[in-house]
């Protein structure tokens, strides 16, 4: 069966993108969906933009669900999941924590059930990167309801559990690796003269429209990079000095490291 009542484990950013999804999808409406949620200004958020939505506290919540949406933090997994007189016995729970391996939330929980969701921070604007993986006792149908969820939020792709953690570190990491890029293109241009606002505007549009490029055409990027990159040109001379710096050794190590800190966070 698929889910008639979701309950919400923390309302923040992640939580507010995902069920935005649920409800774009019209899978559930307002009305179906319980929050728990400790922090006073998340909860005035959630009254203002989703009045209909419930507020419970994780013992009702988690009772009148059908599916869990832990949106915690994996310092707080072991709490909410441990809290007397909550049981999640045959619960759809669904757990964004980096690095909580199924194994370590089905021993927490009692069962297996579970499907660990790696989103990321574009999924606030439908344009997010999301993967998931499930437990034994996931169903074809438990699945096809979160792929469906998740696609309201951008794109979604199921993986192997053994992934995840490189997921997290591209994927689930890569949004700051990105900003960081358009924050520094635009104090390039600022430094050859451009005011800041056209600087910052110009840097975000660039990298957008690569990015849509990239997926549109179906082109490697490296072929991309070399019709724009003219013998003697301005943009050679450019990727020539970006190498010089060490642009991919530096974000294939920021990759990696997220992904090794992923891994420690499940240890």
């Amino acid at each position: 069966m698929k889910p008639k009542r979701l309950a919400l484990i923390g309302g923040g950013q992640m939580g507010r993108a995902l069920v935005g999804g649920v409800l774009a999808s019209s899978v559930l409406g307002e009305e179906e969906i319980c929050l728990v949620e400790p922090n006073e200004a998340s909860r005035q958020w959630w009254a203002s933009h989703h009045p209909a939505v419930d507020v419970a506290d994780l013992s009702q919540a988690v009772h009148s669900s059908d599916a869990i949406l832990l949106a915690v933090k994996p310092n707080v997994i072991s709490a909410v999941t441990s809290e007397a007189g909550v049981s999640y016995a045959g619960k759809l729970v669904i757990s964004i924590a980096a690095g909580i391996s199924i194994d370590q939330l089905a021993r927490l929980l009692g069962h297996d059930r579970v499907v660990r969701v790696m989103p990321n921070t574009p999924s606030l604007v439908m344009a997010g990167a999301s993967a998931f993986c499930g437990g034994s006792e996931v169903t074809s149908e438990d699945l096809s309801w979160i792929h469906q969820v998740l696609d309201c939020v951008g794109l979604a792709v199921k993986v192997t559990e053994s992934q995840m953690d490189a997921v997290t570190g591209l994927s689930g990491s890569g949004p700051a690796y990105i900003c960081l890029v358009i924050e520094a293109l635009a104090d390039g241009g600022v430094q050859a003269g451009l005011p800041r606002g056209l600087a910052m505007q110009l840097a975000t549009q660039t990298v957008l429209g690569t990015a849509k490029m990239v997926e549109v055409t179906g082109k490697h990027p490296g072929e991309l990079k070399d019709a724009v990159a003219s013998p003697g040109g301005t943009t050679i001379a450019a990727i020539a000095a970006l190498e010089k710096n060490g642009i991919r050794g530096a974000l294939m190590q920021a990759v990696l490291a997220s992904a090794n800190r992923s891994r420690e966070l499940g240890d």
